[in-house]
């Protein structure tokens, strides 16, 4: 780590101009949150293993700023050359880099700090006899005034990259877009470029043809007046072109770009991840898209600032019905009615660099909401996907329950009671975090359409379960435990629809305190799933709902719900119908135990017998099914309607798994959605 750090100051301070700072952050080319192992600069860099964070090294310094989730992964994974920089609590990122220290004479010649400053801050300067002349002198405490601070312009987005000039320039600060990435250039053995295959999405899972969704943008550029549009955004791309791939661990995506224009689509991808086999090239001629190398990206962007671009697609024939452009004057028509290129925010600042401003319609990508929004075929995909997911879920803990009180004396899922055995199970039956969450991937690769894991498992026990976002190293994770809490977090992909689902048991004698916790997680689980909300509500503001049993007793946690077919920056979109969620309350107590539960949810119309404005009324569907432990549940803290809901679910459990599960996990699955509170 100290060399990476060294190689990479020294590059800083050749750079031309040199750079007093460089940021690297955690994002790819797309700007993902989930990237190739190659792309994991910033991990490189840190050692931090999070999703989440940026990092930032000066000649003197290092910094990694990363939210909530991960505050305690990051304590135990950064060496002691890096600071942690926590969201929330540190300022960030350029609100640090322009941090100044102002200095104050009194009348009485003593020194005052104002603003970032405090007593200890001057000492340095003191000592070294700083001629302080006048009222109010200004020290850069961080970074120089007319600093330079490097970035790689392809790993930020143009959002991020606006706010950071903007910030700096009131500085006299400077951001400078590196030629090369310099993590790169230091990066001894980074992994090499992985080719796996692009392929093609069923219609009967996509619900909708590519013909469809390119009229659909089409229509969209042609209401904002506008020519094009960028895609750079991986879930976007092979969403509307209907492909897959395996270019990023646990996301079915291609590492690709696009660009459509009102009479062409283009289709950025390395061509040797187009396989004879999987007639990919057939199937993109066939719906009237180019095939163009990876890299081709950058100067076909050029090309579409200067209306050079080729309107039409050699494979394609124009309807001047629906592009409303007709004859020869193609070019001309475009430039003069629709001469705006639609980029997203969220597009890479090194694309966005080689057009004019004038010329960007600079909002979110219309893909965003459309892939939000599920067609018939998508959700009747997701809630199968869900029902299988479900019933592995039950096998993983009918077997597990089974496995804890076999080899570790445990009570079981069942019983309370604490483990008195003093026998120690045998190597080859020995269960730790990670040996378990192989179990349950097992469980899930043997259901139909399984393609692989969602995101990886978090599979933690007792303090481990703290760690809000904890991964399990199979060398270092630590032995399942009958007295203490098991909180596992993990999904699937399927190629009908993805899961995600986070459940907390105990196999022995659960506390009061521990109890008395998971209740309060539980009502706020339920509080939240049961809500009703007017149109134009989105998901940040029913937050509040979950959190309100946890904070009656001074609790809470740092994440929130999520809207999972859609990009984490969207918290302002209002929620519609189809859209999906996920419902994950939780409380985390460092150090001992952490308790979550997560049911993926439908937005869908309300029923409601008044609709005050005229607004329509929404309401949540769960589709996720497995049991909460009735042992865990402090019945005495539930409220008869949070019974009933409690009751009513199990129910629905049993119905929908029945005919996934054999005559013994069946039986399990009874016993663990008896009804509570009779």
């Amino acid at each position: 780590m100290a060399d990476t750090l060294s190689s990479l100051r020294s590059l800083m301070a050749s750079h031309s101009p040199p750079l007093h700072a460089l940021i690297v952050p955690s994002e790819d080319y797309h700007q993902s949150e989930y990237v190739s192992a190659r792309d994991q600069r910033r991990k490189f860099v840190s050692g931090f293993t999070g999703s989440a964070g940026l990092a930032l090294v000066t000649m003197n310094e290092a910094l990694l700023w990363t939210d909530g989730r991960y505050f305690l992964q990051a304590e135990q994974e950064l060496s002691d050359q890096w600071k942690l920089m926590r969201y929330g609590e540190d300022p960030i990122v350029d609100i640090w880099m322009a941090d100044l220290l102002v200095l104050v004479l009194s009348p009485a010649h003593n020194w005052y700090a104002r603003s970032a400053a405090t007593q200890p801050a001057i000492q340095p300067f003191m000592s070294v006899g700083v001629p302080f002349m006048s009222v109010g002198v200004s020290l850069w405490k961080n970074l120089p005034r007319e600093a330079t601070v490097g970035v790689d312009p392809w790993c930020v987005s143009l959002e991020a990259a606006q706010k950071w000039e903007c910030a700096f320039a009131k500085k006299q600060q400077k951001l400078i877009q590196t030629a090369k990435n310099l993590v790169d250039e230091v990066w001894k053995n980074r992994p090499p470029l992985e080719l796996n295959p692009v392929v093609i999405q069923p219609l009967e899972f996509a619900g909708r043809s590519v013909a469809e969704k390119l009229k659909d943008l089409r229509e969209k550029l042609k209401q904002e007046k506008a020519c094009g549009i960028i895609i750079t955004t991986l879930d976007e791309v092979v969403w509307l072109y209907n492909v897959r791939g395996s270019d990023v661990p646990y996301c079915p995506v291609v590492h690709a770009y696009a660009i459509v224009t009102l009479v062409s689509a283009f289709f950025y991808v390395d061509n040797r991840k187009l396989s004879p086999e999987a007639s990919v090239s057939s199937y993109m001629e066939e719906n009237g898209i180019e095939v163009r190398e990876y890299d081709a990206v950058s100067s076909d962007v050029a090309l579409l600032a200067t209306a050079q671009l080729p309107p039409f697609s050699k494979h394609m024939e124009i309807d001047s019905s629906e592009s409303g452009i007709t004859g020869n004057d193609t070019n001309e028509a475009q430039e003069e009615s629709h001469n705006r290129i639609w980029v997203d925010p969220r597009c890479c600042f090194a694309l966005y660099s080689k057009l004019n401003s004038d010329q960007v319609l600079l909002q979110p990508s219309p893909l965003a909401l459309a892939k939000a929004i599920k067609n018939s075929a998508e959700m009747d995909g997701l809630k199968k996907a869900h029902i299988r997911d479900g019933a592995a879920v039950v096998q993983y803990l009918v077997w597990l329950d089974k496995q804890m009180q076999e080899s570790y004396g445990a009570s079981g899922y069942f019983a309370e009671a604490e483990s008195t055995s003093k026998k120690r199970p045998s190597e080859t039956r020995k269960l730790t975090e990670v040996s378990a969450s192989d179990k349950l991937e097992g469980f899930r690769a043997s259901k139909e359409h399984f393609r692989g894991l969602s995101f990886p498992t978090i599979s933690s026990v007792g303090p481990n379960a703290a760690i809000i976002h904890y991964g399990p190293d199979a060398k270092t994770c630590s032995e399942m435990d009958p007295n203490s809490i098991y909180l596992f977090d993990s999904g699937a992909q399927y190629l009908d629809g993805t899961t995600d689902i986070t459940r907390t048991v105990h196999f022995g004698k659960p506390s009061e305190h521990e109890k008395a916790c998971y209740t309060a997680v539980l009502k706020g689980h339920i509080a939240l799933g049961v809500a009703r909300f007017p149109n134009g509500t989105n998901g940040h503001a029913l937050d509040i709902l979950a959190r309100v049993p946890l904070w009656k007793y001074g609790l809470d946690y740092r994440h929130g719900p999520h809207l999972i077919s859609f990009r984490p920056q969207a918290r302002n979109v209002p929620l519609q119908a189809s859209m999906t969620v996920t419902d994950e309350p939780g409380y985390y107590e460092d150090g001992n135990f952490g308790i979550r539960l997560e049911n993926v949810l439908i937005v869908k119309e309300a029923d409601t017998k008044f609709n005050f404005g005229d607004k329509g009324y929404l309401a949540f569907e769960h589709i996720t099914w497995a049991p909460y432990q009735s042992k865990l549940i402090d019945v005495s803290r539930l409220v008869p309607e949070e019974i009933e809901w409690v009751n009513t679910y199990h129910a629905k459990c049993r119905e929908t798994l029945v005919p996934f599960l054999d005559e013994s996990e069946m039986t399990w699955l009874k016993k663990a959605t008896e009804p509570i509170g009779a």
